[in-house]
């Protein structure tokens, strides 16, 4: 089975936090003033869209923390293709307390299964051979757990801060110029992963050449990005970046290269509608 779980902690962090915002100072009001005390109900979580699934720890988490006496099942797991209509789980105890985290809960897994189903589209329509990356283009505090989720949908995840890798692009270059740069980096950072981003042919050729490891080939035509995969012939990583859409990342990932890196999955994505049903 594949780990789509985000790291240690974040789960927990992200829920306190959303919890904190969104139960105020005095918690549910309208629940308490008109759901009687030690009223018992069970609550299922039910899909409304066809897509991928995602952030099911998010849930668990938030009903453990409003009420530890809830009882939390599914029978779907993040990376599963739902449904409409389909039962994916059910929280059932306490009714103030269910409803005191429902909205936290659906606002977490509507939104991470959105981005697990926008990254799943992209790697369907790339096809095999081609790795779709999402980028640091993510809601700020939420990094993490979209992150997994773009693993959940398929995709593969590029740095994960400034600190993981050096990536060289325009205003870096524009200091010492790329083999310059290259060779800075070398010396500063050796064994992280050296990338340049590049927007023209001979700025490709001269990344290779001074020793990186992966080029990055930004806003190029799927005919220049195939002028590049020929031209450097293996000897680095290419990624496509640039304003890819669903309707032309299959003709990109057709060229050849090794990735393809989309914020879209990350920064614009629709959620995916999943209801709690309460009986």
């Amino acid at each position: 089975m594949k780990d789509f779980a985000p790291p240690p902690g974040t789960v927990a962090r992200v829920v306190r936090a959303a919890l904190a915002e969104d139960l105020g100072v005095v918690g549910d009001v309208t629940s308490t003033a008109v759901v009687p005390a030690g009223s018992r109900a069970v609550g299922r979580f039910v899909a409304r869209d066809r897509g991928v699934l995602a952030g099911v720890a998010c849930v668990v988490e938030t009903f453990r923390r409003v009420d530890p006496e809830l009882g939390v099942t599914f029978t779907a797991r993040d990376g599963d293709t739902v449904e409409p209509g389909q039962v994916l789980g059910e929280v059932r105890g306490e009714t103030r307390s269910i409803l005191a985290g429902e909205r936290v809960a659906l606002n977490l897994m509507c939104h991470l299964s959105g981005v697990a189903t926008a990254t799943r589209a992209f790697v369907d329509a790339a096809g095999a051979g081609t790795r779709i990356l999402d980028t640091r283009k993510t809601v700020p505090g939420l990094r993490a757990l979209q992150r997994a989720a773009v693993r959940a949908g398929g995709g593969h995840n590029h740095r994960d801060s400034l600190s993981d890798a050096v990536l060289l692009k325009d205003n870096h270059i524009a200091v010492v110029g790329i083999t310059g740069a290259v060779r800075r980096a070398r010396a500063q950072w050796p064994g992280r992963m050296v990338e340049v981003e590049c927007e023209k042919l001979d700025q490709v050729i001269e990344a290779v050449e001074a020793g990186a490891d992966r080029v990055m080939l930004d806003n190029m035509t799927p005919e220049a990005v195939r002028d590049a995969v020929d031209k450097v012939a293996g000897r680095a990583d290419l990624e496509v970046s640039g304003r890819i859409s669903l309707d032309s990342v299959g003709e990109y990932a057709a060229t050849g290269v090794d990735f393809i890196s989309i914020g879209a999955i990350t920064h614009s994505v629709r959620v995916l509608d999943i209801g709690l049903d309460l009986d």
